[in-house]
């Protein structure tokens, strides 16, 4: 009787590790990086170049520093970047210390203060 019960178990615990043992193949190690938008001079005028030879990735934050009382940060699709517009519905940021975390793909940013955009205060990031 007890050669039944030891394989009955040795099947129940092969039974939870396989699933886990196969969910551990299946997940991703996080290993996203932060990002200081325009080095330590912080989110400014002119840094649409900041992101070239930078690696991102999707899950990466982005560290927006800008002085609240003059500037803001907008998440905007490509339409409102090339346009300069807030699409309705963005997001607009306002702490001065922003954390944002990308997407996959094409993410936009701009200042939507008036002219700020326009005198480029606005960057493109593609993430893997």
């Amino acid at each position: 009787m007890s050669k039944g019960r030891g394989s009955a178990s040795l099947l129940m615990v092969m039974a939870t590790l396989i699933p886990l043992m196969c969910l551990l193949f299946l997940v991703k190690p996080s290993n996203a990086a932060t990002y200081t938008v325009g080095g330590p001079g912080g989110w400014s005028f002119n840094k649409n170049s900041w992101p070239n030879g930078k690696n991102f990735r999707a899950g990466d934050v982005l560290v927006f520093n800008y002085d609240s009382s003059t500037h803001n940060v907008v998440a905007v699709d490509r339409i409102g970047y090339s346009s300069c517009r807030t699409p309705r519905g963005a997001r607009v940021f306002r702490s001065g210390k922003d954390q944002i975390k990308i997407a996959r793909g094409a993410n936009y940013f701009i200042c939507n203060v008036p002219g700020h955009c326009e005198s480029g205060m606005k960057i493109a990031i593609n993430a893997a």
